[in-house]
């Protein structure tokens, strides 16, 4: 589909027009039976119709489409390209032209935030604090929840139901501690006290067995009231047993917090590299008018290096250089025969075809099928996922199965692009924390904030003046 058709289909505005054209027909159609109810009808659809277009924003569109498209520096070039041919920066302004031209009453936005620069970041936060109408938001980019939303809803995976908290992500956040706090202990208390119930009637019913063993023997002085004295205590302390059996049984049966799926990341090391890792004199690519560099760039071992820039800037291309992906223009590369590279790409390509997840799986990592099956279900990929082409798999599915290849095979150098896109929050924290205590090279792409802010990088390079904040 050419952009420009793309940009006017998602606000409406296309589809608008096509059924105010039909609507039109219809009313010419009508005038011709003049006095029917079929002309009354098609007079209503054509006034429905043509409101919902002028609703929408459509004799305008054009006009703010070429002002959107400038504030976002999207060519003219660009817009009579087929989407399919634009790269994920170019696609992801596109995507944003098309939410800050539509008019709708509700917003629904599914992972908005998906291969936004920080710049686009910030456009669709201020568009979606400004929308006058309610919005629906699915994400995982917590900065973006933080500053958008007034209220979330929780669906249980285990239960399938959904749970309100009202006042905004960061309330959200204390709310849902707070409550799986008071779920352990009030399970916690029920556990206890059942156990310590169970435990006392265990003991008590031991005391009357015992006694009810020796007072049934005969008593040395042949007293047969001290015998029956004793059978009595005995019984007592049975029926007291008893009650305690039946107060467990009352209590209120408390359910112990269900703990769902989590990604357990180990980041498999392989023995280090030298001193230098790569290094760039005077490199530069030049391809469809786009230029990178000349860039000047060493990195050495254990360096923790982010990439940053606005879409279009070459970040991704910048990792190609390094890794040798791409043909020089000018300039020397090097990279140390040492180095073992692991890898999750911004596409996800490395399961991109016919084979099923666990061919493909095998194939790059030469374990066993027991072995595989087994790491690729840590990562929440179940047998029915493994065994489906890997073409049918979805972009979250395909990123762990990125990640559990990381796991699989050693590596000393680990070269993430975009790595929390498609990733649930438990996954991404998980992520956060394997890196904690990643004692390889990094070399890290994101637009995520709080996940650069999770990170520790000890350099940066920014591609562009429109990057976000500068660190390092």
């Amino acid at each position: 589909m050419p952009v420009g058709s793309a940009r006017a289909r998602r606000p409406g505005a296309a589809a608008a027009a096509a059924a105010s054209a039909a609507a039109a027909a219809g009313l010419a159609d009508g005038e011709r039976e003049r006095g029917s109810g079929s002309a009354a009808l098609a007079e209503d659809r054509y006034a429905e119709a043509l409101e919902r277009w002028l609703a929408l924003g459509g004799p305008d569109i054009d006009a703010r489409s070429e002002e959107v498209c400038d504030d976002l520096a999207l060519d003219a070039g660009v817009l009579d390209q087929d989407m399919d041919n634009l790269s994920g920066g170019q696609a992801s302004r596109v995507s944003l032209a098309a939410i800050l031209l539509t008019r709708a009453d509700v917003l629904l936005l599914d992972e908005p935030t998906n291969d936004l620069d920080f710049d686009g970041l910030a456009r669709l936060e201020r568009f979606v604090a400004e929308h006058p109408g309610p919005a629906v938001v699915v994400s995982h980019d917590r900065a973006f929840l933080e500053r958008t939303v007034t209220d979330v809803l929780e669906l249980d995976e285990h239960r399938r139901r959904g749970q309100h908290f009202s006042g905004g992500w960061l309330a959200y956040l204390d709310e849902r501690a707070t409550a799986r706090r008071h779920a352990e202990e009030s399970y916690e208390r029920f556990r206890s006290t059942r156990q310590d119930l169970v435990d006392r009637s265990r003991r008590t019913r031991q005391w009357a067995d015992k006694g009810f063993r020796r007072a049934t023997r005969a008593p040395d002085d042949g007293d047969k009231f001290v015998r029956h004295r004793n059978v009595a205590m005995s019984e007592k302390i049975a029926a007291k047993a008893a009650r305690l059996d039946r107060a467990v049984e009352r209590l209120d049966e408390v359910d112990k917090p269900w703990e769902g799926w989590r990604l357990e990341l180990e980041l498999a090391a392989a023995p280090r590299s030298g001193d230098v890792v790569a290094r760039l004199d005077g490199a530069m690519v030049q391809r469809d008018g786009f230029r990178l560099g000349p860039i000047d760039l060493e990195i050495r071992w254990a360096d923790r290096l982010a990439v940053l820039g606005p879409n279009g800037s070459g970040k991704t291309t910048l990792i190609d250089l390094i890794l040798g992906r791409v043909a020089m223009a000018a300039g020397e590369r090097w990279l140390g025969p040492g180095v073992v590279v692991g890898e999750l790409d911004q596409a996800r390509r490395r399961f991109l075809d016919d084979r099923s997840l666990l061919e493909g799986f095998l194939a790059v990592t030469g374990s066993v099928v027991s072995d595989a099956r087994s790491l690729l279900a840590k990562f929440g990929l179940d047998a029915a996922a493994v065994d489906r082409p890997a073409l049918s798999l979805s972009p979250g599915e395909r990123t762990r199965a990125a990640l559990a290849l990381l796991m699989a095979g050693g590596t000393n150098c680990l070269v993430l692009d975009e790595p929390t896109n498609h990733l649930d929050l438990p996954a991404i924290e998980q992520l956060e924390q394997a890196l904690a205590g990643w004692r390889g090279t990094l070399l890290l792409v994101t637009h995520d904030r709080r996940f650069l802010d999770a990170v520790t990088v000890d350099r940066v390079v920014d591609l562009g003046s429109r990057s976000g904040p500068g660190r390092g």
